[in-house]
């Protein structure tokens, strides 16, 4: 199986589905985390607070864990366009990759550039037979995530959390608070099916193989 799993941000794709790209590496498919944005930033003072070189540096590290090939669109940050020109980019990694599954931003999102990550991926992913959208935030939308299909990632929490902890410049940022969120997340999502952790995801579209 070929998955194309498309995040606007480095971190994003460890945070919402590290554990299921994980899981579809060990199992033999042929894994792309496709990042749209060189994710570098500023505060309003102008002041660094994310460099482009080192979000770069730590996605390398991050996908060699998960067992991934890396690719980055180099869209400055909050500067994510909807548009014919990021949707074709899209189709053509679907294409020429032979894409079955993708896995991408909820497209209600209320983070601009998680949102029309999802827009120009839902244009550009419309007939791939696999279609799945993840969380990477705990902001509250207008709308509900309407979690309907989840992945058993017991045994590759360790291993996602080994991913999501390269994130050492981010991580300072937000006072270390995502690794317990999203492990306590992922523990809740497993309760619901029985399991010690899963990752939840909305259903646009799953093509049955039988």
């Amino acid at each position: 199986m070929n998955v194309l799993a498309i995040g606007a941000h480095f971190d994003d794709l460890e945070l919402g589905c590290g554990g299921t790209l994980i899981k579809h590496v060990k199992r033999g498919d042929n894994v792309t985390m496709l990042v749209v944005t060189k994710s570098s930033y500023n505060d309003p003072n102008n002041e660094v607070i994310r460099r482009a070189e080192v979000a770069y540096e730590e996605g390398k590290k991050a996908a060699i864990i998960i067992g991934a090939r890396l690719e980055c669109l180099n869209y400055d940050t909050f500067m994510i366009p909807f548009n014919e020109s990021l949707t074709s980019k899209i189709d053509q990694y679907i294409n020429q990759l032979k894409i079955d599954i993708i896995y991408t931003h909820w497209i209600y999102d209320i983070h601009r550039d998680h949102h029309y990550t999802a827009k120009n991926t839902s244009m550009a992913g419309r007939r791939v037979p696999k279609y799945l959208m993840y969380r990477s935030n705990y902001y509250d939308s207008e709308q509900h995530f309407r979690g309907n299909f989840y992945t058993d990632i017991s045994e590759e929490m360790e291993t996602k959390i080994e991913a999501i902890k390269v994130y050492e410049s981010e991580l300072k940022r937000v006072d270390y608070k995502w690794i317990d969120f999203f492990k306590n997340q992922n523990a809740n999502d497993g309760q619901k099916i029985g399991v010690k952790y899963a990752e939840c995801f909305e259903v646009v579209r799953y093509l049955s193989d039988y």
